[in-house]
């Protein structure tokens, strides 16, 4: 009993009293608020001599570090480090911005701490969940019976997609190696590591050619498709995208469904980045045929701007989501799925897991759709602006005219190797820090790209950007 007694007083030290929860919370608002208020001024991009490694000199050990010290470490050799993604001058990859209403439903969601993965231990939880992915379902056009759950991004998205499409067309044994995969070389390479990942690494993959504006020719998918047939294989899988990370290209989605329903495809659709365009009418003119695949990754920690870690798969059929994923074990005979409600750790491979729904539900609850409508449509327009400003500079080019919010584009030297002096340019600019702009190569020539996605960008983040590029490329030119 006494070491009962000595232990409980050494362990209370990890629940904070009153006082100490209010003295906490204040530190970690004023810091968080402060780096907020800084964002306009931060740079894009910070470089540090170290890179962080002073972070490994205050090790973890037995006695605790005062809360101010612990936060000056993060100050100084994580959030002002590396990529700024919370700036609305990133203008790489593909930025999300991370939300303050999102913040404060992580909050929330980690203090309470609720077990999201099974309605019986969380039913509010999971109806909130399972609310956002039957939303997502209603503004894609996906019909009720339609499931879904919140991953932790598209990588486990698209896995799971990829083992429900294995579940479903019963593909074991000698059946893997003849099972043909069809993708353009500007589909996301998580899906190569999905298939990877579910033993399905021996099935054929076809690259399918594409055209001018880096989209998948339904005419060449739908050759190839009867080529194999008739070679006695199996074309099993259709992977299209709708705004692939490379180019930001929408894949002609109705024409390449009528391939896949002709020839008894899965088609899973990459809308990881674009998807949620649909909610504006830029968008939606150019998803068109979205509703016609059999799953679809989104993820809303890029386009609907929350933190990272929120992605999203939606599968036509429920129920070949949940006969892919259902598990039990006798220590969870009390958590039986709700009659109008499916648990999320029957539609994932992941058993306990964040709730992610509040970061997200949060948002949407207390700002509506509509604020997220019009940055959309501003974040496509922006992109739009770009493209045709960019072409202005004297030596630069640009690029297919954007189908979403990615630009690609580059400059073309008087003289001397353009992909060296693009590698170059890239460099300068990501040293200054002020923007931060990410490179890709396409067809073998280093170009660079332009991403509109954060929240937080706007036309006098454009005009910066394309200011910046002027003068480095003009230093450059003349060096």
């Amino acid at each position: 009993m006494n070491d009962i007694r000595r232990l409980e007083q050494a362990a209370r030290l990890l629940e904070a009293d009153g006082d100490q929860r209010q003295a906490l919370f204040h530190q970690v608002t004023a810091y968080a608020l402060d780096y907020l208020a800084g964002l306009p001024r931060a740079p894009a991009f910070g470089e540090e001599t170290d890179n962080g490694r002073t972070l490994l000199d205050a090790a973890i050990g037995e006695a605790g570090l005062d809360l101010a010290e612990a936060l000056r470490l993060l100050h100084d050799h994580v959030d002002t480090v590396g990529i700024n993604a919370a700036s609305g001058r990133f203008l790489g990859y593909i930025p999300g911005g991370g939300l303050v209403h999102s913040a404060l439903g992580d909050l929330l969601a980690a203090v309470s701490n609720r077990y999201a993965s099974v309605f019986y231990a969380a039913p509010g939880a999971v109806r909130i969940e399972n609310m956002l992915t039957r939303w997502m379902a209603s503004i894609v056009g996906y019909p009720q019976e339609a499931a879904g759950y919140l991953a932790s991004g598209g990588s486990i998205a698209h896995l799971t997609a990829v083992v429900t499409a294995r579940e479903t067309g019963g593909l074991v044994g000698d059946a893997i190696e003849r099972a043909v995969v069809y993708q353009t070389e500007h589909t996301h390479h998580c899906v190569d590591k999905a298939l990877h990942v579910a033993g399905l690494g021996r099935c054929i993959r076809r690259i399918v050619p594409v055209d001018a504006g880096y989209r998948m020719d339904p005419a060449a998918l739908r050759q190839t498709v009867v080529a194999d047939q008739r070679a006695g294989l199996r074309p099993w899988l259709l992977v299209a995208s709708a705004g692939t990370t490379n180019t930001g290209s929408v894949d002609p989605l109705a024409a390449i469904a009528e391939v896949a329903h002709a020839h008894d495809l899965w088609f899973h659709v990459d809308g990881a980045y674009g998807a949620f365009f649909v909610l504006c009418p830029e968008g939606r003119a150019v998803l068109h045929g979205m509703d016609a695949s059999d799953s679809l990754v989104l993820d809303p920690h890029k386009t609907l701007f929350v933190p990272y870690g929120t992605g999203a798969l939606l599968v036509k059929d429920g129920q070949a989501l949940y006969k892919a994923h259902r598990a039990g074990a006798d220590y969870m005979q009390d958590t039986l799925d709700a009659v109008d409600e499916l648990s999320p750790a029957n539609l994932s491979p992941e058993l306990t897991k964040h709730f992610r729904g509040l970061r997200l539900w949060l948002p949407l609850k207390v700002l509506g759709v509509a604020p997220f409508r019009a940055a959309l449509s501003e974040k496509i327009r922006l992109a739009r602006y770009f493209h045709e400003r960019i072409q202005r500079i004297d030596g630069f080019e640009a690029g297919p005219y954007p189908d979403l919010s990615v630009v690609t584009y580059r400059y073309r030297p008087a003289r001397g190797d353009a992909n060296v002096f693009n590698q170059r340019l890239a460099k300068s600019i990501q040293q200054e820090g002020r923007i931060f702009i990410s490179t890709t190569r396409i067809n073998g020539t280093f170009v660079l790209r332009l991403a509109v996605s954060n929240f937080r960008t706007h036309l006098d983040d454009i005009d910066t950007a394309l200011a910046v590029l002027r003068w480095h490329s003009e230093q450059l030119a003349s060096s």
